[in-house]
């Protein structure tokens, strides 16, 4: 399967990761993202061949034309896309190192868990969600 639209892979069981695509919908004006959980069977088919481990659940990932784009990366290159303010927002964080914007992830994506919890299985999307989520 592939999409003409960008996916956004997340940690399905995540509270945090499942409040950061609610995010993201929300503000997704013209609805350019779809949705997948690392969890599923799309991020074990997409993700491989793009060079990301779909079971290595401390990192959401982008995909778009083919090139896969993880931690702050990917959820940047996201949050570009929604256009407005955060277009602008996502292209100056871009502008500091990687190593530094992946180390305060890295931190965040530890105790993600700790902080907010995670559920038993993946969230349900709300029924006017349902076309965003993929796979």
């Amino acid at each position: 399967m592939s999409s003409s639209h960008p996916i956004l892979f997340f940690d399905g069981v995540c509270n945090l990761c499942n409040g950061a695509v609610q995010w993201f919908i929300t503000r997704d004006k013209h609805e350019q993202l779809r949705f997948a959980s690392l969890q599923s069977d799309l991020a074990r088919e997409l993700l491989p061949p793009a060079g990301v481990n779909p079971s290595a659940l401390s990192s959401l990932v982008l995909l778009q034309d083919g090139v896969a784009y993880t931690k702050s990366t990917g959820a940047l290159h996201a949050t570009r896309l929604l256009g407005g303010i955060w277009g602008p927002l996502a292209r100056t964080l871009l502008v500091f190192p990687r190593f530094l914007r992946d180390g305060v992830y890295d931190f965040i994506a530890r105790n993600r868990y700790r902080w907010f919890g995670k559920e038993e299985a993946c969230m349900l999307p709300r029924p006017e969600w349902k076309t965003r989520f993929v796979g």
